[in-house]
């Protein structure tokens, strides 16, 4: 995971990670083959030519809509353009521009990047699949569908796996006064994809009727907001919120010491202050002439802009309320949710600072007191560094417990008043490391997005699972793909999920590790001391 300033919070939720270009797929194709292992499918803006790869097919790097550049750039995505012949889908698309990271080695500035990636598995089944369209992580700044190679999940589970790039930072969450759509750019690009699926299913053999949209860290935090904005209605019937329910905030100190309290969503007007920084700051002072000024600019230059547009807007068209908000006011699409978070969250943020600056006993009591103040003696009282091992330890659960997973809990209760729920935790505390720095001072145990593997080859790559991590990996391919299929987890071959109760007495969520009894149910709130962590 990448901090890239103590003053502005990189919502680094998926970085991190080491990722490269990945497979993507198909399976029924509308259109006999034309060669051996490259099947060709019909979209409705032309033929493309596939990857067979027997017990799976893949189409990559499809347009999903018109590339945003030029007079385009800071627009609403409009319609892809129709090609002549058969297009090549064998590799993926471009990310979408962002800086240098693990994910992308070299970044991007190529903005034509709305592109997306099925996967679909080979069956001899009539019906039409469930289709699962995934959203990428990586803090609204980077990231691409194309990383999460879904093989695995497609053929396991017997569903069309769809994964897309959206516009990140300065070209997908920029706004300005005047300007439509302002802090919403990428938000709109999932919409148009997920506009895409419904015209296309079924030529990949889906079902336009049983769309689930989820999504990690940034890619669940969309999902959630998608679930409060009512452009959406109708464009998925099911969501999976993996790391990223609408009430996760970062508090004071959280990311790093230094910075101030953080949410991933911010109002259109502070979008609109930043732009109009922004604008000046790029040499582009005068209002009236600044989008011109700033359409006219490269790619690479506004790139410099990026760390200040990282967070979704709302009193929007798009997104009217505020998420969290919207979730207590009942405001949101009536479907069936699967939300949870791993046990560990931010050892994943406290590794990289553990690393610099380790967390001493007296630097621990002086962030306590910094963050809390009054409070700090209670909260040093729980998360002792006794209690947890080492003072870095003790941080990193306090911090788990008062961003992610007691917001998630609350989440979790606001959405099963209304619709069904099912909430879970990732607790393998053994799982692979996704390349964050580790001390011994600080195992990073169920860190932030170390669950992806047990769903995708990341960057085209099995990770390296044990017997009893691959039977855990099956077992969530299993809970995940049923979900998508029938709206509830629960099946006669695993232990039972059971659904979140509307007034639940006590929170359960279903724990999720290896070994006998590893899949069992646990009290959240307890675990996490959510007592300490009121949300209402």
């Amino acid at each position: 995971m990448r901090l890239i300033s103590r003053r502005r919070v990189p919502l680094a939720l998926a970085a991190g990670l080491t990722l490269a270009a990945c497979l993507t797929s198909p399976a029924v194709p509308a259109v006999a083959s034309d060669a051996p292992k490259r099947p060709v499918v019909a979209t409705e803006t032309g033929l493309v030519r596939g990857v067979d790869h027997g017990d799976y097919q893949t189409f990559a790097g499809i347009p999903y809509a018109a590339a945003p550049v030029g007079p385009l750039r800071w627009r609403p995505p409009g319609p892809a353009r129709p090609w002549p012949g058969i297009r090549d889908a064998s590799q993926p698309g471009s990310p979408c521009p962002q800086t240098p990271n693990s994910e992308a080695h070299s970044g991007s500035t190529n903005e034509d990047c709305l592109h997306l990636n099925v996967t679909l598995p080979r069956t001899d089944r009539h019906r039409p699949l469930p289709i699962v369209v995934w959203l990428h992580g990586g803090g609204f700044l980077t990231g691409a569908g194309s990383s999460y190679d879904a093989h695995r999940m497609a053929v396991r589970g017997h569903v069309v796996v769809v994964t897309l790039n959206y516009r990140l930072g300065v070209f997908g969450n920029f706004g300005y006064p005047g300007l439509n759509g302002s802090g919403d750019f990428g938000l709109a690009d999932q919409q148009a994809a997920l506009h895409w699926v419904q015209r296309n299913a079924t030529s990949f053999g889906g079902d336009p009727r049983n769309v689930t949209l989820a999504g990690e860290s940034a890619g669940g935090m969309s999902t959630c907001t998608q679930l409060t904005s009512p452009s959406a209605a109708g464009l998925f019937a099911k969501a999976i919120v993996q790391s990223g329910a609408c009430s996760v905030d970062f508090g004071k100190n959280a990311v790093y010491p230094g910075v101030a309290d953080f949410s991933p969503w911010t109002s259109q007007a502070a979008v609109r202050s930043a732009g109009q920084q922004a604008a000046t700051a790029l040499g582009c002072p005068q209002p009236a002439r600044a989008l011109s000024c700033l359409r006219a600019k490269p790619a690479a230059t506004l790139l410099s802009a990026n760390q200040n547009f990282q967070q979704i807007a709302y009193d929007t068209p798009l997104v009217p309320q505020r998420p969290a908000t919207a979730l207590r006011e009942g405001r949101f699409h009536r479907v069936p949710v699967l939300q949870g978070n791993t046990r560990d969250e931010m050892r994943a943020y406290v590794a990289p600072l553990q690393q610099q600056h380790p967390i001493t006993t007296d630097s621990y009591r002086a962030l306590l007191l910094d963050t809390f103040g009054d409070r700090a003696r209670r909260l040093a009282a729980v998360y002792s560094p006794t209690a947890y091992g080492t003072p870095a330890l003790a941080w990193a659960a306090l911090n788990t417990d008062r961003a992610f997973a007691c917001p998630t809990l609350t989440a979790d209760r606001l959405l099963a008043r209304h619709t069904a729920t099912y909430a879970y935790e990732f607790a393998d505390r053994q799982a692979p490391s996704l390349g964050y720095p580790q001390s011994p001072q600080l195992p990073l145990g169920a860190a932030h997005a170390t669950d992806l593997p047990y769903l995708f080859d990341l960057g085209g790559r099995p990770a390296s699972f044990t017997p009893a991590q691959n039977r855990l990996a099956a077992h969530m391919i299993d809970y995940w793909t049923t979900f998508a299929r029938t709206g509830a987890p629960d099946r006669r071959d695993l232990p039972h999920w059971p659904r979140t109760p509307a007034r639940a007495a006590a929170p359960y969520v279903q724990q999720l590790d290896t070994g006998p009894g590893g899949i069992h149910r646990v009290d959240g709130a307890a675990e996490h001391h959510c007592r300490l962590w009121p949300q209402d």
